[in-house]
C-alpha cells in the first residue's frame, strides 16, 4: 500500500526549512548507507547529530504525530533514522531495497519521503517505486509525503537541474504484516465513512467492534 499525504507542513514551515538548508553543512550520503546500496547512493546528507538535524526532525516528527491519515496507514510504534538529503545535478540514489533494521536496531517496515523542493525548482529526481508488474514514479509537492513498504525496491533517478531536498525516514509499526495493515486501514476508513454519513448506527458499531478486535489480535 502506498500512501500519499498532501501538505504534512505547510507553507511556512517548508520556506523556513529551505531556507535553513540553504546554508547548511551537508556530508557525503554514503555514510548512513548499507554496504551494498553504498554502491549506488549519491547524494548529500545533513549530518544527524548537528543542532538543525535535531531540530528539523522535532518539526517532522510533531506534523506527523498530528496527522490522523499518517497515524491510520502506518499504525506506527517508531518513527526512527529521519534524515535530510541533498541531490545536486547528476547525484543520484540507484536501486536498492531499505535494510530490515536500521543502525538504531528499529525495524523498518515502512519507509517515508517528504518533499522539501516544488517540483517546478528541479528537473529530475522522481522517486521510482518497483512493483511486480510496473513501477511508479513520484515528485511531490513540497510539504507533501509519500508512505511506502520498505521492503519495495526503488530508486531516485539523477537529478538534472537545480536542486532536490527530502527528509526521508522508517516507521516500525505495531502491525508488521503489510496485508493486515491494509485490512485495517479499509476496514477504519470504510466505518469512519459510514459514520460521518450516518452516525453512530448498529452496522457502525459492529464494524468497530470488528477493528478492534482484529487491532488486539494483531498488535505487536
Amino acid at each position: 500500500m502506498i500512501i500519499t499525504i498532501e501538505s504534512l507542513l505547510d507553507t511556512d514551515q517548508i520556506k523556513l526549512i529551505q531556507s535553513q538548508l540553504a546554508t547548511a553543512p551537508f556530508v557525503d550520503g554514503r555514510t548512513t548507507a548499507g554496504w551494498h546500496a553504498r554502491l549506488v547512493k549519491q547524494n548529500q546528507q545533513l549530518s544527524r547529530t548537528s543542532n538543525l538535524a535535531k531540530k528539523l526532525q522535532e518539526t517532522v516528527l510533531t506534523a506527523l504525530g498530528n496527522n490522523a491519515l499518517f497515524e491510520a496507514a502506518a499504525y506506527p510504534q517508531r518513527i526512527h533514522s529521519l534524515l535530510f538529503s541533498r541531490y545536486e545535478p547528476g547525484m543520484e540514489y540507484g536501486r536498492h531495497v531499505d535494510n530490515a533494521l536500521m543502525g538504531s536496531g528499529d525495524r523498518a517496515d515502512l519507509s517515508f519521503t517528504l518533499f522539501l523542493s516544488a517540483p517546478d525548482s528541479y528537473s529530475g529526481g522522481a522517486l521510482v517505486i518497483e512493483g511486480a508488474c510496473d513501477e511508479q514514479s513520484f515528485r511531490l509537492p513540497a510539504g507533501s509525503l509519500l508512505l511506502y513498504p520498505s521492503s519495495t525496491l526503488h530508486r531516485v533517478e539523477p537529478v538534472e537541474q537545480g536542486y532536490r531536498l527530502a527528509c526521508v525516514g522508517w516507521v516500525q509499526s505495531w502491525i508488521r504484516d503489510p496485508a493486515k495493515r491494509e485490512l485495517l486501514f479499509d476496514l477504519d476508513t470504510a466505518r469512519r465513512s459510514l459514520f460521518a454519513r450516518e452516525g453512530k448506527s448498529i452496522e457502525f458499531d459492529l464494524l468497530s467492534k470488528t477493528y478492534a478486535n482484529l487491532l488486539r489480535r494483531w498488535l505487536e
